[in-house]
């Protein structure tokens, strides 16, 4: 079933699974949400995703979404940041602040996050590849500011996966990544217990085409394969599992969206208990943020894209989310600007406070629609775990390019679906209008990086150069053995060493990805 595709459906053709009805919130298999009150006892995280240009032009964003009743930080880092650059490499050049925020150094990190506590706010980082030393400048931070690291809330998305299956911003191969991961599972167990050390991704799959389908199996595929190697690692089940959430795409079919996000909730329960045999109840319980569909935002009437975040934010509550980022009704054309993330924002809070949706547990509850649908979701969902797991497993089924080909097909059949008004996208393939050039769009500075580069140089003359030398090369002898390197990348981060020194540092030794 592709993502464009209608389930139209009378009620005499329905069967609905009696397990699905009878499932109570709060008990496996947490089909109807994972906590037995949801938000009647405590509402989701609203978050706002931002970040661009420096760290003081972020800091001021963080801020001001803070005072207009943000409960939860989103950074958003730039392309260099998150491909392991600094500011003034040449790979950098065209792409320093444009996407999100630059952060080369410590010092960068301590203006990002300027009067902000760190112990008191919940802080989500959109970073993969170099997920470790963003956690390490977070956390070097926090000690800056005397925080107890073992009240540290927050998300690092750290998912690298779905990076070579669907968003490319990977460094190292998948082997040496997966190390990375697991030794922030075990650090993270011992020095940030309320810290949720992996965002399991389906968002990226989904905005590179994939039906809902696919973004329930090929999450949970990854799932699996992060669980099994942390097991393999030594780890036990039971002490990282609780810290693992996950990171869905909402779009606008919101009966589809609402199924999807209770399958993979039972989905998830299910693979905890009978292939990992988690006994700890928390182990069994898929978290997850989401986001509206950045994909289904246009260009054209970009106005009417408040909508469609309506509509997709209402199908996240209806299904459960624990934290929400709405976009921006100008994000098809620029970052957001000031304006439309309260709009975004306030979308949210007319939701919660206005809806009525958070009186009960689960509205949908007993719809003999979603029911079926959740069902026949589930049905095909498995059915692609069952082919990665032949394939050798989610890594293996993405070295081999499965998974990505199955995408791009869907991606390919939605398109074409488009161009045949089979799917009907407003104010693209109909319902247009002549409209003047849309220009109230955020602009980034072009001078950004000879900022970012003159900072990095006086960081650079300021820090104990034999220091960052020696912190690098026990960096680089601990990553040629079965070392726990978070400590490492601490001591580096702490001495001012800069993300593109220490990404470089393993790079020397481990080599890079190359897509085949």
């Amino acid at each position: 079933m592709s993502s464009q595709q209608k389930i139209i459906l009378t009620d005499s053709n329905i069967e609905i699974p009696e397990q699905l009805g009878n499932d109570r919130a709060g008990e496996f298999p947490f089909t109807r949400g994972i906590y037995p009150t949801m938000y009647r006892s405590r509402l989701w995280t609203m978050r706002q995703y931002a970040g661009f240009g420096t760290a003081e032009e972020s800091n001021q964003r963080y801020r001001y979404l803070l005072s207009q009743g943000v409960t939860g930080l989103s950074v958003a880092f730039d392309l260099p940041t998150q491909i392991g650059y600094d500011s003034d490499n040449a790979m950098s050049e065209g792409e320093v602040g444009k996407v999100g925020v630059a952060i080369n150094s410590l010092a960068d990190m301590e203006t990002l996050f300027d009067g902000i506590a760190l112990e008191k706010v919940s802080t989500s980082m959109t970073i993969n590849a170099t997920a470790s030393i963003l956690l390490a400048l977070y956390v070097a931070v926090a000690k800056k500011q005397n925080a107890n690291l073992k009240k540290l809330s927050g998300t690092i998305q750290n998912d690298i996966l779905k990076e070579y299956a669907a968003r490319g911003t990977y460094i190292y191969p998948p082997k040496q990544s997966m190390r990375l991961i697991t030794d922030i599972f075990q650090w993270c167990s011992a020095e940030l217990p309320s810290w949720n050390t992996i965002s399991i991704s389906g968002y990226h799959m989904r905005e590179a085409g994939s039906t809902a389908v696919q973004e329930v199996a090929f999450t949970l595929a990854n799932g699996i394969a992060y669980v099994q190697a942390a097991i393999d690692a030594g780890l036990d089940v039971d002490d990282f599992s609780s810290r693992v959430s996950f990171f869905f795409n909402i779009h606008n079919n919101l009966f589809e969206e609402v199924a999807k996000l209770r399958c993979a909730r039972k989905m998830w329960a299910t693979i905890m208990k009978e292939r990992f045999h988690a006994k700890n109840e928390n182990s069994l319980k898929l978290r997850f943020h989401s986001q509206t569909a950045g994909s289904t935002l246009t260009a054209q009437q970009p106005e009417i894209n408040i909508s469609r975040v309506t509509l997709q934010a209402l199908s996240a509550v209806l299904g459960g989310t624990q934290s929400l980022h709405c976009n921006g009704f100008d994000e098809a054309l620029a970052l957001p600007t000031e304006n439309a993330a309260r709009i975004a924002l306030r979308t949210q809070q007319i939701i919660a406070n206005e809806s009525g949706v958070t009186e009960t547990v689960d509205p949908l509850a007993g719809s003999y629609y979603v029911e079926y649908l959740t069902s026949e979701i589930e049905k095909r969902a498995w059915e692609y775990i069952a082919t990665i797991d032949k394939l050798g497993g989610a890594v293996k089924a993405i070295e081999q390019n499965y998974i990505q080909n199955e995408i791009a097909t869907s991606a390919y059949e939605y398109q074409k679906a488009i161009e045949r008004k089979e799917k009907i996208i407003v104010g693209v393939n109909d319902f247009q209008i002549e409209e003047k050039e849309f220009t109230d769009t955020l602009k980034i500075d072009e001078s950004i990086r000879a900022k970012q580069i003159a900072r990095l140089n006086d960081v650079k003359k300021k820090r104990n150069g034999d220091e960052v030398r020696r912190r690098l090369g026990e960096l680089k002898s601990a990553s040629t053995t079965s070392e726990n390197l978070m400590p490492h990348i601490l001591n580096c981060v702490e001495n001012y060493c800069t993300l593109g020194e220490i990404a470089d540092t393993l790079r020397s030794v481990w080599g890079e990805y190359k897509e085949v």
